[in-house]
């Protein structure tokens, strides 16, 4: 194969990746706490020797970038639900006892009475450990700043933190996220609203016209690939008829 068709497969190799993003973030479109996606190329310049012209140009695929834009708050009146307005992440340990991340604040009651997430990950506190509320109580209370309270009294505190560089935050699934490289910093005053989930942010109708625009680009490369597929087979068909 010669330089075009290393080209266009390349093309196609990012534009099945850009798919693949777009599709993922349709199918979180009600997902509480999803932030869309979306793929990040370069280009790669092989140089060639003055005689052959310039360079040459191939895609690659950069990184993902996440939109941190905050998704539409959902009133549920469970008094276990819990939102963020602006930036922050609520703390979770998982089954493995690592600490994750997540801004989908959806919780419920474990049958050993911890507060745990949708995968049933335990809540954290501020001391980073789990949170309990016991059967006694039952009017359960939490506050903006994250303090949990009940008739009985304080329960405990929401673990919230934030990043410097969020984008730097691993995905796991599809609402947790994992720190690599980046120190998790307490936030004093977070913006916790009770009684509420954050939705997925993804627009599904701009996602649809995304998708669709994807697939189109898709279908030319695939295009131009089979029509140099066939300029190559009748080069060698020309040059075998020559030789003959």
């Amino acid at each position: 194969m010669d330089t075009p068709g290393y080209v266009i497969l390349s093309r196609l190799g990012a534009q099945l990746r850009a798919t693949q993003v777009v599709a993922n973030n349709l199918a979180n479109a009600d997902t509480p706490g999803f932030q869309a996606q979306r793929p990040v190329f370069a280009s790669v310049l092989q140089p060639q020797a003055a005689a052959a012209g310039p360079g040459v140009a191939y895609s690659t695929d950069r990184a993902t970038w996440r939109d941190t834009a905050p998704g539409r708050l959902s009133t549920t009146g469970n008094p276990l639900d819990v939102a963020l307005r602006g930036e922050g992440f609520f703390a979770v340990q998982t089954a493995e006892g690592a600490e994750r991340y997540t801004r989908a604040g959806r919780f419920t009651l474990s049958a050993e009475g911890r507060l745990v997430d949708a995968e049933g990950n335990a809540v954290l506190d501020a001391r980073g450990t789990p949170i309990a509320i016991g059967p006694g109580d039952t009017r359960i209370e939490i506050r903006g700043d994250g303090t949990i309270r009940s008739e009985n009294g304080v329960l405990g505190q929401l673990r919230v933190v934030r990043f410097d560089q969020p984008q730097r935050l691993r995905s796991e699934g599809t609402r947790l996220l994992a720190a690599t490289g980046e120190d998790p910093q307490p936030m004093p005053r977070p913006g916790v609203v009770q009684g509420a989930v954050e939705g997925s942010n993804v627009n599904p109708i701009l996602e649809m016209v995304r998708m669709t625009e994807e697939v189109r680009e898709f279908q030319t490369a695939v295009s131009f690939a089979e029509r140099e597929g066939e300029r190559q087979q009748s080069a060698v068909e020309r040059i075998l008829r020559r030789k003959s």
